[in-house]
């Protein structure tokens, strides 16, 4: 079995993770330098960091999480900031699945789940999300039709977005928008470039999958059919 679905079954985290570190030359197999095409089996002994994985199974663990603002998207940092993690109390090593950036709020899921991972994160799964924006300045029809084809940006025009206006004034308004890529900083860009910057940023819903009640900072378990719809994608 290649490396990557070797370690991600084990709950170690995604492939696409698990590759990066292969990449850096972070993993050994058997004291020998892993590449991201290496394959193994549970008779070979690996070593992350220079430190023995346990070959265990990890149980499959779920959560959303209400992200708060100034939280990274990540494992750790070495900078010592608040991570996703580290807001989640469980014995096993869990991952976020996608990115939420440093000042947006909401949605995120986080498992130590890497083929789960792989199913929400393919392009294929075409998964809509769902934010709540606040930008400055008024949002004309013209700009609501420019973000529903696609507008232009540095790394090229973006997939037609869902958009429906909330609230349009002179000095400040409020939309939800939902897009199926999942770019960097993608909808802050996308408002930039109608000349309306954002305010503030809120994922509420990944597919179907929504915030409800859920306050920011607080994070729940996933139900079995919210997990069973997440791996019909």
């Amino acid at each position: 079995m290649r490396i990557n679905k070797y370690l991600a079954s084990l709950g170690i985290g995604s492939r696409r993770a698990i590759d990066k570190l292969a990449d850096e030359g972070r993993i050994r197999v058997n004291g020998v330098i892993a590449t991201a095409g290496t394959k193994v089996s549970n008779e070979d002994t690996i070593e992350i960091n220079g430190k023995k994985i346990k070959k265990e199974v990890e149980k499959k663990v779920y959560y959303m999480l209400n992200k708060p603002l100034e939280v990274l998207s990540s494992v750790t940092d070495d900078r010592g900031r608040k991570t996703v993690v580290d807001l989640i109390k469980c014995k096993e090593r869990i991952f976020p699945i996608g990115r939420l950036d440093y000042n947006t709020t909401g949605l995120i899921i986080l498992t130590n789940d890497g083929e789960l991972f792989n199913r929400v994160i393919h392009p294929r799964s075409e998964i809509y999300k769902q934010y709540y924006v606040k930008v400055l300045g008024e949002i004309k029809e013209e700009s609501v039709e420019k973000l529903k084809t696609g507008v232009k940006l540095e790394d090229g025009y973006t997939l037609p977005a869902l958009v429906k206006v909330i609230k349009s004034e002179k000095g400040k308004s409020e939309l939800e928008l939902c897009i199926r890529e999942g770019r960097n900083r993608q909808v802050r860009r996308m408002m930039e470039s109608i000349n309306c910057p954002v305010i503030s940023l809120k994922r509420e819903k990944i597919g179907k999958l929504s915030l409800g009640k859920l306050k920011l900072g607080e994070y729940r378990k996933l139900t079995d059919e919210e997990i069973k719809y997440l791996y019909s994608l």
